[in-house]
């Protein structure tokens, strides 16, 4: 009699993946403890990136005090469009991997991302008067980052379009997606067209931008990323507890019919 074998026995690895915080208990859990911290940091790191550029770092040669601007502006702008990034890639899981926390992403992002895309516009009208004589130009960077203002409006829009949720996050997960043709066109169309908006003084490959001014942008812009990381988890949450009330009414209902 030929003895059987039997296979080793595999203890379940305790180390959390990625998959498991798709858990609404998991991921409610992990953004308690980091939300505190994203707050807080993102708070400090905006105050002191604001404090220096607005009052400790010297008035550009060219542009003068106008610059101080630039410390609101140019982070607005990177948030309003990594947001957008962020929210199509959401859309994209929800629709291809049904991850199920994916359609509370896209839900979560999408009023932050407006703020700041409206942040970034305001700023710009503000920093474009004193600097070209107007308010508003109907350039190419300045009329696709206003798309991108109407695009975050438009999937806020149909997340509430229709009686059935499902419906509408499928409509607004796919203006996301289909949004994100605009995002080259907001990066490339200082160098594919002629515009009075300045080319991108910050690239891969270097800086323009002095120390001076460059150090309080990078920590404004750090400061301004985690407030928007803190705010879409409070959101998150937030959605995540609506759904748990609403599932609770619909069972309360059903017993009692």
């Amino acid at each position: 009699m030929v003895p059987t074998i039997m296979p080793p026995l595999q203890t379940p690895d305790p180390r959390p993946s990625l998959h498991n915080f798709a858990n609404p208990l998991r991921f409610q859990r992990l953004a308690g403890v980091c939300t505190p911290w994203a707050v807080g940091l993102g708070l400090l790191l905006t105050a002191v990136g604001l404090w220096i550029g607005l009052f400790a770092s010297p008035p550009d040669y060219l542009q003068g005090e106008s610059v101080r601007i630039l410390y609101v502006h140019v982070p607005a702008a990177w948030l309003a469009l990594g947001g957008y990034s962020g929210m199509a890639i959401a859309a994209l899981a929800a629709r291809v991997w049904r991850h199920p926390l994916s359609d509370l992403a896209v839900r979560a992002i999408a009023p932050v991302g407006a703020l700041f895309a409206g942040l970034c516009l305001v700023t710009g009208s503000l920093w474009g008067r004193p600097t070209w004589g107007t308010w508003w130009v109907w350039d190419g960077r300045l009329t696709s980052m206003l798309l991108l203002f109407l695009l975050y409006l438009g999937v806020i829009a149909l997340v509430h379009a229709w009686d059935d949720r499902a419906r509408g996050l499928k409509a607004a997960g796919i203006l996301a997606i289909v949004g994100t043709i605009n995002l080259p066109i907001i990066k490339f169309s200082v160098e594919w067209w002629n515009t009075l908006h300045q080319p991108a003084s910050i690239r891969l490959s270097g800086s323009s931008i002095h120390a001076s001014m460059l150090t309080p942008l990078l920590l404004s812009a750090s400061g301004f990323l985690l407030l928007f990381t803190g705010i879409v988890l409070i959101r998150m949450r937030l959605l995540i507890a609506e759904q748990r009330i609403e599932m609770r009414q619909r069972r309360r209902a059903m017993d009692i019919g």
